[in-house]
């Protein structure tokens, strides 16, 4: 009997369980799509209810029959006479508890049954409104009825459809069209239901820079050889990084900095763009891209931002709040993100998995881009026209979000990399120990040996000849046997051999790598082949298919080093001249010459530079472009330019009379106006004049005043899509303005034109800032 009472009193429990269970699953009202399905889901809690009453009542009647069993049956014998009675008491108990439970639940269920019954009729109603909705002719929202029919036939196309309601019906497809996207006007009896205004935004925490590396790097994570190569970077450099860091925050002096939410997703580790870079870690593989990785996560740690890595497409979409599906449909809440930096596989993957949330968040995106993207491959419609379309380029992104290793091309912004710094005392130990009779070749692949047997037999005669080059058992055939190959060696193995070493030379490949920087920071001369005629997209393999033509400007292996370091340390000769190429490699030993490392390139710099990106470039609120001749009013006639010739009367000047905006960046005062060659480029203008061209100014110049005060004759004045313009035709008295701003560049030229050129002057050894940038 006991037995029976414990029975009924755990089968009591485990039916209000369930029935608890039923009612906490389904909520009414969670969604307006899902009427339906909350209603027969409370339609089965009704069911449990009469189940549970029908059972509590069929116990009670089998209790009713033991109680009379016990009192026909003689068991009032002996010392057992007081034991049923003891017994009985607390079961007694027990039933009235039941008999009261019974009767609550027979009244929750009618309660219940009301309920459902005025949710039924509700529901009735919604379904009426949901069968009756019309598309909306509203000419703010004028792609409204073409979504929608698009709706109609593809809505099963992706699971992220129904993910946010859509269930085939008209009225699902106009929620989801003027609530979740934004082609339709909302519905008005959807207004009931409106969140109610977000509260304003909580103060900004603010950044402050760090003092250990430790949590960065379990934010980089484990599992690939690329990975580890860069925390190993990272941890050796960390003191350099600390140390320039402090002397940041010395130079800065406290100013307000708002900390950022930053996602880095380093897309070409991801396994679906292949990650053909980690399995090629220790095979000598290029290591650029993880280098220039591993200094811009310590830099943006440092800085003391916010820093999320992701080298996976599932982290990607977690993190970004990407809904389930096939990537149609936008974010499932606002981007939590002030920045993304990324590569050019990352932006594919963001693209495919964000639907419009990519086009309304991609001014957030930086794309860390090792050659450059120029204007004339990222605008999509002009890339098409033009025939500049390939892979990589049509993003339509502002072109200084793309970040370059070298600043090749101001078009794009300049993000670099660090190589390490050497104290005074290291430096004397290097210069006194330095073997001048010793070369190491920049190469680690044997196919980069192929065909060189000639210059080698030359540098042979004068010096010991070093190599790095990766084999797993047989040495590599391409390699002579003269040369002293120690295989693929640590980073820290490969400096101490760079600090022995008088010369580093290249063969024409690769092209502008990190290593001749490090080589030059060690005491090396680097010596390099110079390209006649230059390397382009016109005219060589290498740079076919990228988003950049590099006319006349990759002249060597190294432009950088050619252009901005120079001789003692940088020497460029023609390889196919025997006598040059023996005649320097003879000079370059007699030469002494120092370790020598560009400020750009050391810590400081690089903390520097992107330090005054996050807190100056701004690509999501951009000024509106002027409007064509053809569109002009009399009442609409542009303001006064605020360019004035400069006392030399050779190009112009930020007037000193002009208005300035204190927020615009770079500042307005740096700028500098001048007319290119016919054969120049504004980026090669400018550097002849010791400037850089900065394309945020093409604004200014972008006007028919600017012409007449330069004294240049215009016949004809046009609006078109060039990304050579504004410019001139001299021998017709032609001129040309800008449609589309998208396509100012600083790279480009024609023998037709002479380009109008927007240059500003720079900090030293900090090409990417003006004087007064920081």
């Amino acid at each position: 009997r006991i037995f029976v009472l414990g029975i009924g009193f755990f089968t009591l429990c485990f039916l209000m369980t369930s029935l608890g269970g039923q009612f906490s699953a389904k909520r009414l009202g969670d969604s307006p799509f899902t009427i339906r399905t909350e209603v027969m889901g409370a339609l089965e809690s009704r069911g449990v209810l009469r189940r549970m009453s029908d059972m509590l009542e069929m116990l009670m009647k089998r209790m009713d029959i033991l109680a009379r069993l016990e009192n026909s049956t003689d068991f009032h014998k002996g010392d057992e006479a007081r034991f049923p009675l003891d017994r009985f008491q607390p079961a007694a108990g027990l039933m009235e508890r039941i008999q009261a439970i019974a009767q609550n639940v027979s009244d929750i269920a009618i309660k219940v049954d009301q309920i459902l019954r005025n949710s039924l009729l509700n529901g009735k109603v919604m379904e009426g409104r949901r069968d009756q909705c019309e598309v909306p002719r509203d000419p703010k929202y004028p792609d409204c009825a073409g979504k929608v029919e698009w709706m109609r036939a593809r809505w099963t196309s992706d699971p992220c459809y129904a993910f946010f309601g859509v269930d085939g019906t008209e009225c699902s497809f106009l929620i989801y069209l003027s609530e979740v996207e934004w082609f339709c006007p909302p519905l008005p009896w959807r207004n009931q239901t409106a969140a109610a205004p977000s509260p304003p935004p909580l103060p900004r925490v603010q950044a402050a820079f760090r003092s250990d590396l430790a949590h960065l790097l379990e934010l980089v994570g484990t599992g690939k050889e690329s990975l580890s190569f860069m925390k190993k970077r990272i941890r050796h450099l960390a003191q350099q990084w600390l140390r320039a860091a402090r002397r940041l925050e010395q130079k800065l002096k406290g100013r307000q900095r708002d900390q950022k939410h930053i996602l880095i997703h380093i897309g070409f580790l991801t396994e679906e763009s292949g990650d053909v870079f980690s399995p090629r870690v220790l095979k000598g593989g290029p290591l650029g891209e993880m280098v220039q990785w591993a200094d811009i996560l310590a830099a943006l740690f440092l800085l003391g931002h916010s820093l999320r890595v992701t080298v996976s497409l599932k982290e990607l979409q977690s993190h970004l709040g990407v809904p389930p599906g096939r990537g149609n449909c936008p974010l499932t809440s606002p981007l939590p993100f002030d920045l993304i930096y990324t590569d050019y596989h990352g932006l594919q993957q963001m693209k495919q998995h964000m639907g419009l949330s990519f086009k309304k968040y991609r001014c957030r995106v930086r794309v860390i881009d090792t050659f450059g993207t120029e204007p004339a491959y990222n605008h999509e419609e002009y890339a098409t026209l033009r025939g500049y379309r390939t892979n990589w380029g049509y993003w339509n992104l502002q072109p200084t979000q793309f970040m370059t290793m070298f600043p090749h091309t101001p078009d794009n912004s300049f993000m670099g990399f660090v190589s390490e710094e050497l104290n005074q005392t290291e430096k004397q130990f290097i210069k006194s120990n330095k073997v001048s009779s010793m070369a190491v070749v920049y190469g680690k692949e044997a196919s980069i040996w192929k065909g060189k047997e000639k210059f080698l037999a030359i540098l042979n005669k004068y010096m010991e000849i070093h190599g790095t080059v990766y084999y797993e058992t047989q040495r590599p055939p391409e390699v002579p046997a003269f040369v002293k190959n120690h295989g693929l060696l640590p980073q820290h193995e490969f400096q101490q051999l760079l600090r022995k070493a008088k010369l580093f030379i290249g063969f024409g490949f690769p092209y502008e790598g990190p290593a001749p920087l490090e080589a030059i920071a060690n005491g090396c001369v680097f010596l390099q082949a110079r390209f006649n005629p230059p390397h382009s997209s016109l005219n060589h393999e290498f740079f076919r298919g990228k988003p950049t033509s590099r006319e006349a400007s990759v002249s060597s292996q190294h432009p950088y080093a050619e252009d901005f370091i120079g001789k003692p340390h940088v020497w460029t000769v023609d390889y196919n001249n025997s006598e040059e190429f023996e005649a320097a490699v003879k000079t370059i030993m007699r030469t002494q010459v120092d370790p020598y490392l560009p400020y750009e390139y050391t810590c400081e710099g690089m903390l520097e530079r992107i330090h005054a990106y996050i807190q100056h470039q701004d690509f999501c609120t951009t000024s509106s472009p002027p409007p064509s001749p053809k569109t002009k009013s009399p009442a609409m006639q542009s303001p006064p330019s605020p360019l004035a010739l400069s006392p030399n009367g050779t190009h112009l000047v930020w007037s000193p009379g002009a208005s300035r905006d204190p927020h615009a960046w770079p500042p307005v005062d740096s700028l500098q106006v001048w007319v290119s060659e016919s054969q120049h480029t504004c980026t090669e203008t400018c550097r002849r004049h010791g400037l850089v061209c900065e394309p945020t100014f093409f604004r200014f110049l972008n006007k028919e005043e600017v012409f007449l005060q330069l004294s240049i004759t215009c016949d004809s004045t046009e609006y078109e899509m060039n990304h050579l313009y504004p410019a001139v035709a001299e021998n017709v008295h032609e001129c040309y303005l800008q449609k589309e701003p998208l396509l100012f560049s600083c790279a480009g030229y024609n023998t037709k034109y002479r380009r109008l050129c927007p240059c500003r002057d720079y900090r030293q050894g900090q090409v990417a800032l003006c004087r007064d940038c920081l």
